[in-house]
């Protein structure tokens, strides 16, 4: 496989400095650790991918830029959809190979293929779907639509094992990950093309490519918050029912989208308590936030500090070591 160029050196640096992500079209070759740091090197900045492929899968890898990475153990969560290509050990009618369908549709028990780097523990996985495209004599090509964590080198093992004749993987290809499918992904030189570009001052292909924070989890729950309690959330502050302009309906230790009031993305959060048990205005904590994304400052700071705020451990230790010793008595 051709690998693209990767710019070494000041051409690199700070390229993209924002949170986002990219759909990156990975190839069969390479492992995704590989792919994430070329796309890393291509626009200089901290990266890190959602969703590891093996090097002989293809297809759908979001590459986290910046502060993006915080999103990785939401967009873990995502299910996932393949179109696999699969070997049987032996000659089967294709209308029983039609019946595995209906079969391996709903929750399966698997185990961790040997190749696999992960414990070997056996989990449950719901296949949401799974359609026959189409059969030329042993080979079986099929979509399935599944939960994360669904290895389907396994799913191919048990559908061969149910058939009496064996089977396995020969390739494998991501079509989906979440909401974003391959209409919305980039092969590597698509990358490399735009980043040149940008060099050159001209970021639009790539500001194009890049999908925002917000536009990651479209799906989650909103809750638009005041503006005057944006910063103290960026310094670490859980949020009260005080800072609430609006929300929609979410449970208890629901994950949230916490928007300013000119919608902009500030952070994720933990619910506290469900939407229903308070309403905006209401004092109490509401919202824990656990990934922040706008930076300190964005906002005038709105509160102040108190007297009984305790020092920090740095503090500590610049206080002891400022104090003098009393002289020693004669």
């Amino acid at each position: 496989m051709d690998i693209p160029h990767t710019p070494e050196g000041p051409e690199a640096v700070h390229l993209w400095n924002k949170a986002g992500i990219i759909v990156v079209d990975k190839p069969r070759g390479p492992s995704s650790h590989e792919v994430a740091a070329w796309v890393g090197k291509m626009l200089g900045c901290q990266v890190g991918h959602s969703g590891t492929l093996d090097p002989q899968v293809s297809g759908v890898l979001l590459i986290m830029l910046g502060n993006a990475v915080r999103l990785a153990p939401l967009l873990l969560q995502h299910d996932k959809e393949y179109v696999c290509l699969m070997r049987l050990h032996g000659d089967v009618d294709r209308e029983r190979i039609a019946t595995l369908a209906e079969e391996f549709t709903g929750r399966l028990y698997q185990r961790p293929p040997r190749k696999s780097a992960v414990k070997r523990n056996l989990r449950i996985r719901e296949v949401h779907k799974l359609e026959i495209l189409d059969v030329d004599g042993r080979l079986v090509l099929f979509q399935v639509h599944c939960d994360a964590g669904t290895y389907i080198r396994s799913l191919c093992h048990h559908m061969g094992f149910v058939l009496g004749v064996g089977a396995h993987m020969v390739e494998l290809r991501r079509t989906r990950s979440g909401t974003f499918d391959e209409d919305t992904m980039y092969t590597l030189f698509d990358v490399q093309d735009a980043a040149a570009t940008a060099r050159d001052g001209d970021r639009t292909a790539l500001e194009k490519m890049v999908v925002s924070v917000d536009g990651a989890v479209p799906e989650l729950p909103i809750v638009v918050i005041h503006n005057a309690a944006i910063d103290a959330i960026c310094h670490g502050a859980s949020l009260a029912g005080v800072g609430v302009v609006s929300t929609m309906e979410f449970g208890k230790d629901q994950t949230v989208a916490v928007l300013s009031e000119k919608k902009e993305f500030v952070c994720l959060g933990k619910a506290l308590v469900p939407s229903v048990s308070f309403r905006p205005g209401d004092t109490g904590l509401v919202i824990a936030p656990t990934a922040v994304f706008m930076q300190p400052g964005t906002y005038p700071r709105a509160w102040t500090k108190s007297d009984k705020v305790y020092p920090s451990k740095a503090e500590k230790k610049a206080r002891k070591k400022a104090v003098k010793p009393a002289p020693p008595r004669k």
